[in-house]
């Protein structure tokens, strides 16, 4: 069994799980990214703004996270030990009421920093916008909907992960002078390829929790449709967001088709290691599921920086 934190930075480290940040960095590059080319330049303030709300919303949904999945997590910890990383609750790492009060805080923070962005960064309509991007992730958790339980989960991941973070980033760095929340950045296409690519992420995520998720009543697509199909259907969308991406450079006018080439080619590498992974990364097989899922974070995760960062040189050199 693996050692358990000890002290209280060890225990704050473990519960805010920095190595899964990435999830919700990522799309924040992205969607700055898509503000900045918007406007042909990066401003460092919207920057800053953006990256404040993803931090206070990451630590919201990390700990809200926690405290809904306390009972599934204690099932797997139970029926396997050595297989999986110690949890914050079950082990008691720290209690429930201290995520709970830290988790709500932050996401009181989050909704709060949004309003008084509108006003300093004069655009209307941020603080209902970060609401209702909060609110999938408690329609995704929470009581009374939870729908990460009752089946649904994954698809609010991704229209939070793959369009709400990444359009509010966009809008904090690009909407200046905005009208209303349908403001779209110019090259909005991406976002197509963004959700794809974030959906396959969250099938993914459910691989290694096949069996305490089903044990304890949790409705996943790898509950539902088992784990070789999961695999599966994770692997062809990350073909589809790869497609995706390559026709919005074929057909959107403001997205230049030598922007997502590269970020393409890296999806490609990735997916063929994930298919080559793909058989051993059986029910239970925690270390070959930890590698698979490693190939396809490593791909969505770098192709979507190279395609934020291209965008916007392209936008800010080319035009």
């Amino acid at each position: 069994m693996a050692e358990l934190p000890e002290t209280p930075y060890q225990r704050w480290r473990h519960a805010l799980k920095p190595d899964s940040w990435s999830k919700l960095i990522v799309p924040t590059y992205l969607g700055q990214g898509l503000g900045a080319a918007h406007l042909g330049r990066l401003d460092l303030v919207p920057a800053f703004a953006g990256f404040v709300f993803t931090w206070l919303a990451l630590t919201f949904i990390v700990l809200m996270n926690d405290v809904a999945d306390r009972e599934v997590d204690a099932i797997k910890r139970k029926r396997f030990p050595n297989g999986c990383s110690p949890k914050t609750i079950p082990d008691g790492i720290l209690p429930a009421s201290r995520l709970l009060m830290v988790g709500l805080s932050a996401g009181a923070g989050a909704v709060g920093f949004a309003y008084f962005a509108e006003g300093w960064l004069n655009r209307p309509g941020l603080g209902l916008a970060a609401v209702l991007s909060l609110g999938l992730f408690v329609a995704y958790s929470l009581p009374p909907l939870k729908l990460n339980y009752r089946g649904g989960g994954e698809l609010l991941e991704m229209l939070g992960v793959g369009l709400a973070l990444p359009w509010l980033n966009a809008y904090m760095q690009g909407g200046l002078g905005a009208e209303s929340l349908l403001w779209l950045p110019r090259a909005w296409p991406v976002l197509i390829g963004a959700m794809a690519l974030a959906l396959a992420s969250a099938i993914a995520s459910g691989l290694s929790d096949e069996v305490s998720d089903r044990k304890g009543g949790k409705t996943t697509f790898t509950t539902k449709l088992g784990n070789p199909t999961a695999r599966r259907l994770t692997e062809m969308l990350v073909a589809v967001g790869a497609a995706a991406w390559l026709l919005a450079g074929l057909l959107a006018e403001h997205v230049p088709l030598m922007v997502v080439v590269l970020p393409i080619v890296i999806l490609g590498f990735r997916l063929r290691q994930m298919v080559r992974q793909s058989t051993s990364a059986v029910t239970n097989a925690f270390g070959e599921q930890a590698v698979y899922k490693a190939h396809l974070h490593r791909g969505v995760w770098r192709a979507t920086e190279v395609l934020a960062f291209s965008l916007l040189l392209h936008r800010i050199f080319l035009g």
